[in-house]
């Protein structure tokens, strides 16, 4: 039991570097900020279809770059809460939360997910960061625009990064899952 429990923390260890290294470096070209965000580093929002340690792991990625890239306070709070959410979106999709394997044999009994669900991974992220960063963006940052405007900007963002990305990332995941996870 202790082992799964430091696999279930390095894991979401190495997931919160992973995203913070990720949206530091594309802060660099300045497109993790501003109305038209795609931030790389939210294709590792479908982690949690793989894995339980992504959700917490997301969270503190998503804090920790919001402070290190000087973010406003609503920001780093409520941004990353809607990360937080997305990654708790993807994990419940899986139908998995809840039913922990006691044994080899019943982690492969869970293993398989229909492939239907394998699309609609990025969903939960795409939908909580396109309902809530705009509300951030225009009265935290007070950007000029509406929040209808920073819906569309934001959402097309995320489809960019979580759905392009993302969904991507989790094929190739997909093929290594064993392996990894």
């Amino acid at each position: 039991m202790k082992n799964k429990k430091v696999l279930f923390l390095v894991q979401a260890a190495v997931i919160a570097a992973i995203y913070v290294v990720l949206t530091y470096f594309i802060s660099a070209f300045d497109l993790a900020s501003g109305a038209i965000q795609v931030r790389i580093s939210e294709a590792l929002c479908i982690l949690p279809f793989f894995t339980p340690a992504a959700v917490p792991g997301l969270f503190l990625g998503c804090l920790i770059s919001n402070l290190i890239t000087g973010c406003v306070i609503w920001d780093v709070v409520f941004g990353s809460l809607a990360t937080l959410l997305g990654a708790l979106g993807t994990w419940l999709l899986t139908g998995r939360a809840g039913k922990v394997p006691s044994d080899r044999k019943a982690k492969k009994q869970l293993t398989p997910l229909p492939p239907a669900r394998k699309w609609l991974a990025p969903l939960p992220p795409i939908l909580a960061n396109t309902l809530i960063v705009p509300f951030i963006l225009c009265y935290a940052y007070q950007f000029p625009g509406s929040v209808p405007y920073f819906m569309l900007t934001v959402g097309i963002g995320e489809i960019i990064s979580c759905g392009i990305l993302g969904l991507i990332l989790l094929n190739v995941l997909s093929r290594y899952r064993k392996y990894i996870f």
